[in-house]
């Protein structure tokens, strides 16, 4: 890795990787911090960083570490042999003192610091923006329950930290050997939280779906979560089909107007008529490209715009339009 290389792109930060540290099993963390030890721009509890690797490759990873430090970011890191293969090159390519472009930090899982009680949910890697916010929390001298389930042990990533936040909230560890039905139980738990209470959880697919279930039945709590993936479509949901002839982008500073297929991206179209849209997951789950649009009948894909975001924003990444035209505030 070229160490000297620096970033060109004044919304990106070049930063040094200061330390790894083996976290849990196929844990790692990264800290981050300036090259001249000047503090790094600001964060809140619940944010995410974009890390530029050395292939091209970006990925998001949350922020783990207590917002009122300035002078660092912490990301923790689950090698992922069954994914995209940014993990992988994480744990494999990087180390200590080389040099990363880094996104400022961006917030789609905000924590709302009004609340009398919080309860974070997390399963496995899904610990880290939810030790963030149990920082922020201890600092706010707002009570809060963490509860963390793993398969074992040697899975449960920052136990020192995690620690050192037990004198100010009940912290949990519910452990399953990776048997099913051995862990924490999931819909109980939230079936017995006192009305009002502000639930916040994050982890893999399957914890998340259980999660939300167990959540739908609880219309008198605040709930919030963040995916680390696109969750799966249920069996029997299907696209919504369009006639082709149907479907066309409009750019309402230019009066440019393209019709487009269903099978086309709304960000390759977009390309087409000369507007670049800068993307990162291209899931719907970091906000990088999200976009304002005027009118149009929009399918929205992604997971971090909320209802009433939906009626203003949608994210070109991994949305489309239903039928007619998708007017954009370009």
């Amino acid at each position: 890795m070229e160490r000297d290389k620096k970033v060109t792109d004044n919304k990106l930060l070049h930063l040094k990787i200061k330390q790894i540290r083996q976290e849990a099993s196929g844990i790692h963390s990264y800290e981050l911090v300036s090259e001249d030890g000047k503090a790094l721009p600001s964060f809140d509890a619940g944010s995410h960083i974009d890390l530029h690797l050395p292939s091209g490759s970006i990925r998001q990873y949350s922020l783990s570490n207590d917002p009122a430090e300035t002078h660092r970011y912490v990301v923790g890191i689950l090698r992922d042999e069954q994914g995209r293969g940014g993990s992988k090159e994480v744990h494999q390519a990087l180390r200590v003192g080389d040099f990363l472009a880094v996104s400022r930090p961006r917030n789609h899982f905000h924590l709302d610091e009004s609340a009398k009680k919080v309860i974070l949910l997390a399963g496995g890697i899904g610990i880290t923006p939810l030790k963030s916010m149990g920082h922020r929390l201890k600092s706010l001298g707002i009570p809060f329950e963490l509860h963390y389930c793993a398969r074992a042990q040697e899975n449960i990533a920052f136990p020192q930290d995690l620690q050192n936040l037990s004198d100010s909230g009940e912290i949990q560890f519910h452990l399953d050997d990776g048997i099913p039905g051995n862990g924490l139980n999931i819909s109980e738990m939230i079936e017995d939280l006192e009305s009002g209470a502000h639930l916040y959880y994050c982890g893999p697919a399957g914890f998340m779906k259980a999660c939300a279930q167990a959540a739908t039945k609880r219309s008198d709590i605040h709930v919030n979560c963040e995916h680390f993936k696109a969750p799966e479509k249920e069996a029997g949901q299907t696209e919504v089909k369009s006639d082709v002839s149907e479907l066309a982008i409009q750019i309402q500073s230019t009066g440019q107007k393209i019709t487009l297929s269903r099978s086309e991206s709304l960000i390759d179209v977009l390309a087409k008529l000369g507007v670049e849209v800068s993307t990162s997951c291209q899931s719907g789950l970091c906000g990088t490209c999200k976009t304002r649009y005027i009118s149009g009948d929009v399918e929205h894909g992604d997971c971090i715009l909320s209802d009433a975001e939906h009626t203003e924003y949608l994210t070109p990444c991994i949305s489309h339009i239903k039928s007619g035209t998708l007017v954009l505030d370009l």
